[in-house]
């Protein structure tokens, strides 16, 4: 897929990004993080600059646990497979 640039805004700033992603995605992205940071002004009332870093660091949080419950889920089904085929050999040897 071609690069394209998209606009997007978060916290009342536009930014011109260039990806391969359509721009429905980008705002999504976008939109998302606009929604963290507010979160996080409206929780602690910092500084804008220290709401940047806790969002980025909320945002880290979730991603992280996020792919250790996705190693969880592929480590089951990995095991679930492998039953399955010891099931089908067993009931096939029968």
């Amino acid at each position: 897929m071609d690069k394209q640039k998209t606009v997007v805004y978060v916290g009342g700033r536009g930014y011109s990004l260039v990806s391969t992603e359509s721009p429905e995605y980008m705002r999504r992205l976008a939109a998302y993080v606009d929604r963290k940071l507010k979160e996080v002004a409206v929780a602690t009332g910092r500084p804008s600059g220290e709401v940047a870093v806790l969002s980025a660091l909320n945002m880290a949080d979730e991603l992280m646990k996020a792919q250790d419950e996705n190693s969880l889920l592929r480590r089951q089904m990995d095991a679930m497979g492998k039953e399955l085929q010891r099931l089908q050999a067993e009931n096939g040897a029968k």
